[in-house]
């Protein structure tokens, strides 16, 4: 079997819809949008410190009357989400697609936000933190371990494991992704790929001799060492 694996913010999508969606929320008076900022700062200096964002990030979930949640959702895909899926980023899944490779989407960020970009995709997979619900609310906790790093390896072979599948043995696997951050599921695949990289995954991709992959202009560019 063949499976391709995608990471969401600024690879499948051409910008980060954590930061979208808590611009939304401030919109809304709903959450400290400087805050947020400064997470997503540490991300990119790879200091993130992942239990304290999701406690900000996923306080209004748990605060919010969840029919507002719905529309606000629903306004954040149309506003936010579709223009931001290139025709590139689309060409690539349905290349995926039409070879016959599952395909799933690994993203740290939360389920309720990324959603609706898995199923604009039409992938049917979905790894992502989960926020925690209880008696039809959000807690405004994650269940189990964040999709965040490592963790996203081990998503993955939860995943596999629960198909019956071992990754290596009866799965040959690609992952895409823009970050130094996802590392430890680049190095875990048999095909990575650096998708508009930031400079520590480009130097790294360039290092090992991955291939690297625009998706975020009109046409989809190749590059081996440029």
């Amino acid at each position: 079997m063949r499976c391709a694996l995608f990471d969401l913010d600024n690879t499948l999508l051409a910008g980060d819809s954590d930061l979208l969606w808590a611009e939304l929320l401030a919109e809304h008076d709903a959450i400290e949008l400087e805050r947020i900022r400064a997470f997503h700062a540490d991300y990119h200096a790879g200091t993130l410190d992942i239990e304290a964002f999701f406690r900000v990030q996923l306080a209004p979930l748990a605060s919010e009357p969840r029919a507002r949640l719905e529309r606000w959702r629903t306004e954040f895909l149309e506003r936010c989400l579709r223009p931001l899926l290139t025709p590139a980023a689309r060409a690539l899944v349905e290349r995926h697609r039409q070879r016959g490779d599952v395909l799933a989407i690994v993203t740290a960020t939360n389920r309720f936000i990324a959603e609706p970009a898995a199923r604009e995709l039409g992938i049917a997979h979905l790894l992502a933190t989960e926020p925690r619900e209880r008696d039809g609310r959000f807690t405004g906790e994650v269940e189990g371990e964040p999709c965040y790093r490592a963790g996203k390896v081990r998503h993955v072979d939860a995943w596999l494991r629960s198909r019956g599948l071992t990754r290596g043995v009866d799965v040959e696997t690609w992952f895409y992704s823009d970050s130094h951050n996802d590392l430890p599921l680049l190095e875990a695949v048999d095909h990575p790929c650096a998708v508009d990289p930031c400079p520590r995954l480009r130097a790294h991709a360039l290092r090992a001799g991955w291939p690297l992959l625009s998706l975020a202009s009109e046409r989809t560019r190749f590059a081996t060492g440029t």
